[in-house]
């Protein structure tokens, strides 16, 4: 199986680290309707807590989509896993903090 993100420069989990430790690192998130992460992978499993919520949509890199909806005050667990990036398909800005537990 050949690993399509191998030659591929990927971008940061969010924005900015507002908090980091030996056991966790958060960081920060926002989207304005219309804007997407650059791809990027989780390493670490993570909580996403959703500030503002918004109608987001993840794309893997190998074209998968899949709805993301994520409710104001809404909590989300998820796994490590593939190469993808969020895009705010909504019409409200997106604002989270992402938890990666290490």
């Amino acid at each position: 199986m050949t690993d399509l993100s191998a030659d591929l420069e990927l971008g940061p989990v969010g924005q900015e680290i507002v908090y980091e430790n030996d056991k966790v690192r958060v960081w920060h998130i926002r989207l304005e309707p219309g804007e997407r992460q650059p791809l990027h992978r989780h390493d670490h499993p993570y909580l996403v807590i959703a500030i503002q919520g918004a109608k987001n949509v993840v794309q893997t890199i190998d074209g998968t989509t899949i709805d993301a909806d994520e409710p104001t005050g809404g909590v989300v667990y998820r796994d490590p896993g593939a190469v993808h990036m969020l895009t705010n398909v909504g019409d409200t800005t997106y604002l989270a903090r992402l938890v990666e537990l290490k």
